[in-house]
């Protein structure tokens, strides 16, 4: 299986295109809430946010060959410093609970991208609980 190499900003947001596409349907609001976050979060400063549509493309496409889940998670594997890995993590959360609740195959996907960025199970309960926890309504 060969690799594409992508920058920090591109796997981030591979991250949050994964989740948004974990249930077949990319839905309008997890498209706003990306881009939201690419607008808002201080690691995207020096992102173009004219590029997100083609990142997002970018993306679909490798999901959509062989071995694609695979390959997408290596691809942002490899890309991330550890020093961003958590970061992504909680983004996948932030598209996750755009469905709320979150879906099964959602939250399956989150785990796994825990597992693959070698995050241990207590930051990964940590980052899920107040995530979950910053979107409750009353």
């Amino acid at each position: 299986m060969s690799h594409t190499t992508v920058d920090h900003h591109s796997a981030l947001i591979y991250t949050m295109v994964l989740i948004s596409a974990s249930d077949r349907e990319m839905r309008d609001a997890e498209l706003r809430r990306i881009g939201d976050i690419v607008r808002r979060l201080p690691v995207f400063n020096d992102f173009d946010e004219n590029d997100l549509p083609d990142v997002a493309r970018q993306c679909a496409a490798m999901l959509s060959g062989k071995d694609g889940l695979a390959m997408v998670l290596t691809v942002i594997e490899q890309a991330l410093p550890k020093s961003l890995r958590e970061t992504a993590y909680a983004l996948a959360w932030e598209i996750a609970i755009v469905d709320t609740p979150v879906g099964r195959e959602e939250k399956r996907l989150i785990d796994l991208i825990g597992e693959k960025l070698g995050l241990s199970h207590l930051v990964t309960a940590a980052i899920g609980h107040a995530c979950r926890a910053r979107h409750k309504s009353a």
